[in-house]
């Protein structure tokens, strides 16, 4: 007896769920409770005794944090299930971007540059974030995080460092702007949390000209940079992932007469620290030794740590 494409791809998003839910730990009746489900209606999907829906897919894509996997699963299926009948399009819900987008997702990183580097005894540090609100409310504010550790893995003797060596907001430096190249605008920003070692400031999306807030379905860019002296600055950028992502790249920047030598780590909420899971790339730009990483659809909550040491001049 031949099983039919609709079925095929049934049994398929079945398989990616219960893969995902047993990589992370999570019973049929904890997932459920996560997702606002009856515990046996996932029984049901996992059984193929029920069929997955677009609500279901959304929910389970965004509680167990599958990069994409699942959702990728039940547009296969409603491919499948599309071409077997007819299409009612005023039933049907708009077309889903190629990234999943999460049940109540507000904004949505497009694409991450990072790109740190060092020069005269500081680092300087430019973010850039294409930013898509798919939302239901505009935004005005986007919140950022400087965070420095000097001496990692030794928590006392870094905090009795920065207590003597804070970081200033006002030697930060900072500044931002959003909006696409030729029409950038200047961005204020407000502190929310002011520590020795870490700071929380909201860039708002305003400045002394006026309000641009971003509404439901529209993008703009981000970009904002500040500099941290290596006094205060450990060997080590950390990129931490809180909003879904579709593409994260970093760039490092080293003197070539340093002899940088750099690696890399990921943590996520499942996984203990292992090694990137894609390269590190090292080109050389006249005196600059670059070192860049990138990578796609990176998992909610997952952390990617760049590590180096210079091997000259006693650094």
């Amino acid at each position: 007896m031949s099983v039919s494409p609709v079925e095929r791809a049934a049994e398929a998003f079945a398989n990616e769920l219960a893969r995902w839910r047993v990589d992370r730990g999570m019973t049929k009746k904890q997932l459920a409770a996560r997702m606002g489900f009856d515990p046996s209606y996932i029984s049901h999907i996992e059984g193929r005794r029920h069929r997955p829906t677009e609500d279901f897919a959304r929910r389970a894509e965004a509680v167990l944090s599958a990069s994409g996997a699942i959702w990728r699963r039940f547009q296969e299926y409603d491919e499948a299930r599309q071409v077997r009948g007819p299409v009612t399009l005023l039933t049907r819900e708009p077309v889903i971007p190629t990234q999943w987008l999460p049940p109540g997702a507000g904004l949505v990183i497009e694409l991450e540059e990072a790109q740190l580097t060092y020069r005269d005894g500081s680092y300087e540090l430019v973010v850039r974030r294409a930013l898509y609100n798919a939302g239901g409310e505009p935004v005005t504010r986007y919140l950022i995080r400087v965070a420095v550790d000097r001496f990692p893995g030794q928590p006392q003797r870094s905090n009795a460092h920065h207590r003597i060596h804070p970081l200033l907001l006002d030697q930060l430096a900072l500044q931002a702007e959003c909006g696409a190249p030729g029409t950038t605008e200047p961005m204020q920003w407000r502190a929310k949390v002011d520590r020795d070692a870490f700071k929380e400031i909201w860039l708002l999306f305003e400045n002394h000209d006026g309000r641009f807030p971003l509404y439901p379905g529209e993008r703009t860019t981000v970009e904002y940079r500040y500099r941290v002296s290596e006094v205060q600055w450990g060997t080590w950028f950390e990129r931490a992932v809180r909003l879904p992502t579709r593409r994260l790249v970093v760039q490092l920047r080293f003197p070539v007469d340093l002899g940088p030598q750099v690696w890399g780590v990921e943590t996520s909420m499942a996984a203990e620290e292992a090694p990137l899971r894609t390269p590190i790339i090292r080109e050389r730009d006249g005196e600059l030794e670059i070192f860049t990483w990138r990578t796609e659809d990176p998992t909610l909550n997952a952390r990617f740590q760049l590590q180096w040491r210079f091997r000259t001049n006693g650094r």
